[in-house]
């Protein structure tokens, strides 16, 4: 009876295992049918008809061992190589090709309700007449309110077939019964230049927040407004990047770039696989000064544009060590409509390294690797950076720059811990600065649109000791008694976020960062590097 038992426990995964093996040849070898249609085939089909004609369990679903077992197979090849199911494909590809269809608003969970944050102009909800502040408290009829409220299943509703129509219900200020809005769903797009502004009256800031098919026409567009506006230095901010389509971080460096200068190459199993991309000289900001901030969440192609810059010492790399991936994957639809992203090459910056970090197939450690850089003092102090010095290599000025591990930075910066408190982390991971300054903004919505920008809001709010005391009595109702110590500690940081907040949910994301990154210590190493031209071409070591 053990053995029963044994048996019928790894039997179902070793026949999905089975299957995954005959779908990999099916999709990769040059002739499968020559090599592989004949005994592997019909012992596969055998296999599954013993399982569905004679095992004893009836319930089981060979098609779900298979969903099951293809991420473990794909696992025991490298960290980025997956499997992505149908549905999980199209949510996916919605966020890289720049659009989705929906209704058009972004929206945060706040005290266990969804609340509309902000409306796109012209989109399917603003036409429908939803307004920022909405509380949406029912979808189809169906509840989304209380602590059992998923964001995501939220999402997967609201979302749906462009033309179809979706029925939600909402509380809005003053009105003590639900409104109704039928709503027809549209394209809403997905910017993937976050903000853009002019930090001073010479240097321009763009945030990147993915590499997606619109990525380069939005970051154009941005450089171009900037310098309309007098930009002549400019901070391209690629910090939690995790990187996206390698084309258009190609396109985006080679706007910096002299003719021919290598911006990067792949070389993988196959000759079909190799490549190199140069800059064609066309680029309209070769002579502006550049600095490039990452940090450990800057990943894939952010290190494709940071590793071109940085080995063409063509602008100067701010932060801390990215990531660290170096593997190319290609995406195989199959004919579920799922896909694999199978990693097909390996890519080279132009000074020939691979900073891919070490791994381990099937272990775990790859995924520590972020932890361990704060366990052991890396995100704090730059002498802690493990650098393997026998993978050295040369920028085109003689810099030396190493391989095996993400991009080391020109300009080592510290993680800022100067606001961190016990009293902040608590009250930032209840979420409650952005639950006041929604509540804030509920309260004087008003007279908050009225304003023209978010520097006239900026002039009009209380004064940050008026704000941080509404503020601790508004957490201390929430179940966070005043500690004063630690409200002081962190009182910069916390006035300065729900002033941010206040600002994006009446103007938008890109009122956000000019708000906050007046206290960010990576953006004000940057700015006095450019103050000293540092970031000159080319760049020589400081």
């Amino acid at each position: 009876m053990n053995q029963k038992r044994d048996y019928s426990a790894w039997m179902p995964l070793a026949i999905a295992l089975s299957v995954i093996v005959g779908i990999f040849v099916g999709f990769f070898m040059p002739n499968p049918f020559a090599r592989f249609n004949s005994d592997e085939n019909r012992k596969l089909n055998t296999i599954l008809t013993l399982i569905k004609e004679n095992y004893v369990d009836d319930s089981i679903n060979t098609n779900d061992l298979v969903e099951n077992a293809i991420p473990a197979i794909l696992a025991s090849l490298d960290p980025h190589s997956s499997y992505l199911p149908a549905k999980e494909l199209i949510a996916a590809q919605e966020e890289l090709e720049g659009k989705f269809s929906g209704i058009g608003v972004q929206f945060q969970l706040s005290n266990d309700t969804i609340v509309i944050i902000e409306v796109i102009p012209g989109g399917p909800s603003d036409r429908a007449g939803l307004i920022a502040g909405d509380r949406i408290v029912s979808i189809e009829g169906e509840p989304c309110t209380g602590n059992t409220t998923d964001v995501n299943k939220v999402k997967e509703k609201l979302r749906g077939t462009r033309g179809s129509k979706v029925t939600i219900g909402v509380m809005r200020e003053g009105n003590k019964s639900p409104l109704s809005f039928t709503i027809t769903r549209g394209d809403v797009p997905i910017n993937s230049v976050d903000a853009f502004y002019m930090y001073d009256k010479t240097t321009g800031y763009v945030k990147v927040t993915q590499f997606g098919r619109n990525t380069y026409n939005e970051f154009i567009r941005a450089l171009q407004s900037l310098k309309n506006q007098g930009a002549k230095r400019f901070m391209i901010d690629l910090r939690e990047n995790g990187g996206g389509y390698l084309e258009m971080a190609i396109l985006m460096a080679n706007e910096f770039l002299p003719n021919d200068r290598l911006i990067v190459s792949t070389k993988g199993r196959y000759r079909r696989d190799d490549a190199n991309a140069y800059s064609d000289g066309r680029g309209q900001f070769q002579d502006e000064e550049l600095v490039v901030l990452i940090d450990e969440f800057s990943a894939s192609a952010s290190e494709i544009f940071a590793g071109a810059i940085q080995d063409n010492d063509r602008g100067l790399i701010v932060g801390r060590r990215s990531f660290g991936k170096g593997l190319v994957q290609k995406q195989i639809d199959l004919f579920d409509k799922s896909a694999l992203r199978l990693t097909i090459a390996r890519y080279y910056t132009p000074s020939g390294r691979c900073i891919q970090k070490p791994y381990k197939n099937g272990e775990i450690v790859y995924e520590n690797d972020i932890f361990d850089r704060y366990s052991n003092g890396e995100i704090y102090s730059k002498d802690s950076i493990k650098i393997d010095k026998s993978k050295i290599f040369h920028t085109t000025t003689g810099r030396k720059v190493y391989g095996g591990g993400g991009i080391i930075p020109d300009l080592f910066v510290p993680a800022d811990t100067t606001g961190a408190s016990p009293y902040y982390s608590e009250v930032a991971n209840k979420g409650l600065i952005q639950e006041y300054a929604l509540a804030y903004v509920t309260s004087h919505r008003a007279a908050l649109k009225k304003m023209k920008d978010y520097k006239e809001l900026l002039r009009n709010l209380p004064a940050s000791d008026q704000i941080i005391n509404d503020f601790v009595k508004f957490a201390a109702n929430k179940g966070v008694p005043a500690r004063w110590q630690y409200i002081h500690q962190s009182q910069d940081i916390i006035t300065s976020l729900i002033k941010a907040f206040i600002s994006r949910d009446i103007f938008g994301q890109n009122a956000f960062y000019p708000i906050f990154n007046r206290i960010d210590t990576t953006i004000d190493a940057a700015i006095k590097a450019l103050n000293k031209h540092q970031a000159a071409f080319p760049i020589k070591d400081i």
